[in-house]
């Protein structure tokens, strides 16, 4: 039986979608094994796939409590540390699991395994992008950074070249590109000059788990890579909402929803200034996070905390939704059709609230500005804006139809069968 591997490093955002594509990869008859934290061994199992636990629940825990809520370079360096820990493990459970001529292996945008295992045994292999920022480019660049607008809008194109160079001497090398040279070195492969070169787009097949509307492809982008639509495939959408939780919904008119992100354990500054907004603004909120300790002890009247509920079925009852700007909650709030208000702190963040801004669906606040005035006027502006609300409407028809078939993650997996090699269609050869 053809076998594809998949890891998936990071949070509910970087993880779900990979498990997706292992749920669709078992429809297609395949044998499919995840290399993933443990913390996600539930949701690999559900699928029907094989489940490899890399780590534990306390890296994960640990890694998710210690990372900054509001300092992107610490932030970024705490993840790429955490990645670099799960590489060797990772790589000798996929390499133990490659049967030549009958495997491909895919993973993410920036943890390397399965590039590393597909160099060392000459397997197939596909690179996933979840989100616009993972893929560089000089052209337009990414915003990484709370003021990194400015690279991509006005600055001459040398400079964005030396941007990038600064970037890679004060950064790259040293978080990404060290550790994965060390590997490099014990596994026999020569070390690389630099991360983003050559090596980065030598795959078979490479996608990009976002529509093209959201994000364009500029000229340096890699030629072979497929725009998707959003994944969305919500295996819990199905669950009723909570009872006290409906009953907060059916009691007064739509709250507006608060969330820091589910890799976030650190932010209770920003659900306490959220709930003062909501009492000062005269708001109905719901403070959305399954880390209890980052709500205040103490909630003014009209305001919930709510551990979990399914986006799917929550975010459409919502007036607006103020978020961290991580690609999974901004894909679902553009499904609901719901103006956004995006704080974003590290990663892609800044530039999934960049592109939401300029479609007129959201606004953003950076973390030194969140206070509860701000967020006041903030949330009246956008919610009366009645060119801001047609315009979440009409997004959210759009991606209606792709929604309700899960299409990105169907049209992600032909991408990558196509591109190894192996036609769209293939069923698994049911030789052992």
């Amino acid at each position: 039986m053809k076998r594809i591997l998949i890891t998936a490093m990071g949070s509910h955002g970087d993880v779900l979608p990979f498990i997706s594509m292992a749920a669709e990869f078992r429809r297609r008859g395949f044998e499919v094994f995840v290399y993933a934290n443990p913390f996600f061994a539930d949701s690999a199992a559900s699928c029907g796939a094989v489940f490899r636990p890399i780590g534990t629940v306390a890296d994960y825990e640990r890694l998710f409590a210690q990372a900054p809520d509001s300092n992107p370079p610490k932030a970024m360096a705490a993840v790429a540390g955490y990645m670099a820990r799960q590489t060797p493990a990772c790589y000798r459970a996929m390499y133990g699991d490659v049967r030549p001529g009958r495997t491909l292996v895919i993973g993410g945008s920036l943890f390397f395994a399965h590039r590393l295992v597909a160099e060392s045994l000459g397997v197939p292999c596909a690179t996933v992008h979840l989100a616009p920022a993972a893929i560089r480019s000089t052209i337009a660049p990414a915003r990484i950074g709370p003021g990194g607008a400015w690279l991509r809008e006005k600055s001459p194109f040398w400079l964005r070249q030396l941007f990038w160079w600064l970037a890679d001497r004060a950064h790259t090398d040293r978080y990404f590109l060290a550790p994965l040279n060390s590997m490099r070195t014990q596994l026999g492969l020569a070390p690389l000059p630099e991360l983003f070169s050559p090596w980065l787009r030598q795959v078979d097949a490479e996608v990009a788990l976002f529509p093209a509307w959201f994000s364009g492809a500029p000229a340096d982008w890699p030629a072979q890579l497929q725009h998707c639509d959003f994944p969305f495939d919500d295996p819990a959408c199905a669950a009723e909402l909570p009872d006290d939780l409906r009953d907060f919904l059916a009691a007064g008119p739509a709250p507006v929803g608060f969330t820091a992100g589910t890799a976030t354990a650190n932010a209770r500054e920003f659900f306490a200034r959220s709930a003062r907004a909501c009492e000062q603004g005269g708001l109905r909120g719901l403070l959305l996070t399954h880390f209890a300790q980052q709500v205040p002890d103490k909630l003014p009247p009209g305001v919930l905390h709510v551990g979990y509920a399914p986006y799917a079925r929550l975010l459409p009852r919502l007036a607006a939704l103020v978020h961290h700007g991580g690609i999974g909650t901004t894909a679902q709030a553009l499904r609901a059709g719901i103006p956004q208000v995006v704080r974003p702190t590290a990663y892609d963040q800044f530039d999934n609230a960049q592109r939401l801004v300029a479609l007129n669906v959201a606004r953003e606040i950076l973390p030194r500005r969140y206070t509860e005035n701000h967020i006041c006027n903030t949330l009246a502006e956008l919610m009366h804006d009645t060119t801001v609300r047609a315009q979440c409407h009409t997004i959210a028809e759009q991606m209606r139809p792709a929604a309700a078939t899960n299409a990105g993650i169907a049209s992600a997996c032909e991408a990558v069968l196509s591109g190894c090699g192996w036609p769209p269609g293939t069923v698994a050869d049911p030789v052992g």
